[in-house]
């Protein structure tokens, strides 16, 4: 079977799985530790990952308990740091919300994004989703980019790029995404690593196999 083929496949499976259990609050998130074999292939190390997870979730809880359905905010992390999207009334309730996602156990800094108007209509959302699943597979199909590597939030049209890769796969990356049809802005939110720090956390290639003995 053709790989290109294959992997495309697997990724509009991926991208219809979570279209279809995208929560209506929620930005489409694509990429990170989603299922064993992401796990295995993220350039987290498993704890960062584990932690990304709880800061998400204890993030987000935190400013609803605090503020309610006054704000409309999406907390995404990668390597500790905490990427707020979505929408708040004022600039009081934008800091409120930082406030409370920096306090938050284990994040290490704060990516404050949330736009200051109404919130996003469910009509927004839907169009997200779609923007979303074509980044991703354009990531998918470019053969000079690791697709996993990148997590991937669209809010209202601009994409939130986030991962641990090298400046010439930032640059890359953003470059494929403003050019998916929809896309209103890039913003880069990436750990920037060496090439010689992206080899050593590239798992080495499976070894050769040994060769057949000579027949006489």
């Amino acid at each position: 079977m053709n790989a290109n083929l294959t992997r495309r496949g697997a990724a509009v499976m991926l991208a219809s799985v979570l279209a279809v259990t995208l929560s209506a609050c929620a930005p489409l998130v694509l990429g990170g530790a989603v299922g064993g074999a992401f796990v295995v292939t993220d350039r987290r190390t498993s704890g960062a990952q584990l932690e990304d997870q709880g800061i998400e979730l204890k993030a987000e809880r935190r400013v609803r308990e605090n503020l309610g359905d006054k704000v409309h905010v999406n907390v995404s992390a990668y390597n500790r740091v905490a990427l707020i999207t979505g929408e708040a009334p004022s600039e009081a309730e934008r800091q409120a919300v930082e406030k409370w996602v920096a306090s938050t156990e284990n994040v290490q800094s704060v990516v404050n994004e949330l736009a200051i108007m109404g919130s996003s209509s469910l009509t927004a959302r839907s169009s997200d989703v779609i923007i979303a699943n074509k980044v991703r597979l354009t990531f998918v199909d470019a053969r000079d980019l690791q697709s996993n590597a990148f997590k991937v939030v669209v809010e209202r049209g601009e994409v939130f790029l986030m991962g641990m890769v090298t400046e010439r796969e930032a640059n890359r990356a953003a470059e494929l995404a403003s050019t998916v049809s929809g896309v209103q802005k890039v913003v880069k939110v990436f750990h920037i690593i060496s090439e010689a720090e992206l080899a050593a956390k590239l798992p080495p290639p499976s070894p050769a196999s040994a060769a057949a003995p000579a027949t006489r």
